[in-house]
């Protein structure tokens, strides 16, 4: 298993985390300040570093700090432990280079979770390079996407009320301890849809829709569902995905999600010039928790059962994408959705967002891309 070097002045704390890491098979170096810890890491090269934030000699940052200067060291993954006091500051130890954080008192599971993550992280740099697509793939792929336009173009617009199809159909609801859940939504798509006929904006519906659907079946989505105007999708491992976690498929659909967005608005541009349209942006969400697709029965009203996804990763999902719109990001995570995906995307900015009836924050990110 892994080396680990762990700083922690407290001897409670220090040992509790000890336990949890040698449980789990890893051999762990202990230190009581920042100086010491960092002598540890010079001596014995780590493949990982947990550290507190406030330390005698050196506290979590300083050590951070002098961690990166080091070129033979400064590649070591870092994750800092912070109390709830401190975390409004954790910006400067995201800005000083740490890979990730946990908010003390925190749990066992939580723990082992953010360790996971990163000492997966090269395993998931290689994943995606042997995923990297080849010209003549992405050719065929190109190729693939211009056949579902031109059949999605075919189709009557009273199509679209009916909706794609979501889950198998299946009696039975089927409950999934670890999904990742998109939800995609377009701010301005009032604004958009007032200033076009009922031809215009039904040619404009078939083309950012149907390339959302296009999109998140091509990376293995189990259930997709329109919701108003935006679409949810709920991507989980399966036996034919097995080779790409949800976490990185669900990333690299969100992804591809924006790029479709930035399409439409060229379309827009090109089509409408002097309508004065409302810029169209797509906006995504990326959570992730246990989710259950459960079939509602109501022969009056609807003869074929539906399948609705419940949940709180799905709650938690829209109610970020919305946060997402004020930041201004394209794509946002929550931690628990880029814990899938360290080492594989690149992120940008950070922020600690409230959702509504919510009693504590949630750290989300931005996604800028694919890792390289």
């Amino acid at each position: 298993m892994a080396l680990i070097v762990l700083m922690e002045d407290d001897a409670g704390t220090r040992t509790l985390i000890a336990s949890v890491l040698k449980k789990d098979g890893h051999e762990v170096l202990q230190a009581e300040d920042g100086a010491q810890g960092l002598l540890l890491v010079e001596e014995r090269r780590p493949h990982l570093v947990i550290s507190d934030v406030q330390m005698p000699q050196l506290n979590g940052f300083q050590m951070l700090a002098a961690l990166r200067q080091n070129q033979v060291i400064a590649a070591t993954p870092v994750i800092l432990l912070t109390s709830l006091q401190e975390r409004a500051h954790m910006r400067i130890g995201m800005t000083t280079g740490a890979d990730d954080y946990i908010t003390k008192p925190f749990r066992p599971g939580e723990l082992r979770d953010a360790v996971s993550a990163q000492l997966n992280k090269r395993e998931m740099q290689a994943s995606l390079q042997g995923l990297a697509v080849d010209k003549a793939v992405q050719a065929a792929l190109e190729e693939q996407r211009h056949q579902l336009a031109k059949l999605y173009e075919q189709r009557l617009a009273v199509e679209l009320s009916e909706r794609w199809p979501s889950g198998d159909g299946q009696a039975a609801d089927e409950k999934f301890p670890s999904a990742s859940v998109l939800f995609v939504d377009i701010p301005n798509y009032a604004g958009v849809a007032e200033r076009l006929n009922p031809a215009e904006l039904t040619e404009l519906v078939r083309r950012f829709y149907g390339s959302a659907n296009d999109t998140a079946h091509l990376f293995g989505a189990r259930h997709i569902q329109f919701i108003g105007e935006g679409v949810l999708a709920v991507f989980i491992d399966a036996t034919d995905t097995r080779t790409v976690n949800h976490g990185l498929r669900a990333a690299r659909a969100a992804l591809g999600l924006v790029e479709a967005g930035k399409t439409i608005q060229h379309y827009l541009a090109a089509t409408y010039p002097g309508r004065n349209l409302p810029r169209f942006v797509a906006h995504v969400a990326l959570h992730a928790g246990p989710v259950a697709l459960t079939v509602l029965h109501d022969p009056l009203h609807a003869p074929r059962p539906q399948t609705l996804p419940i949940g709180d990763a799905v709650a938690a999902a829209m109610q970020l994408q919305r946060q997402g719109r004020t930041l201004g990001w394209p794509v946002v995570a929550s931690v628990a959705a880029l814990r899938m995906v360290t080492g594989a995307v690149d992120i940008g900015r950070r922020a600690l967002v409230q959702l509504p009836g919510r009693s504590a924050p949630i750290d989300v990110a931005e996604i800028t891309g694919l890792a390289h």
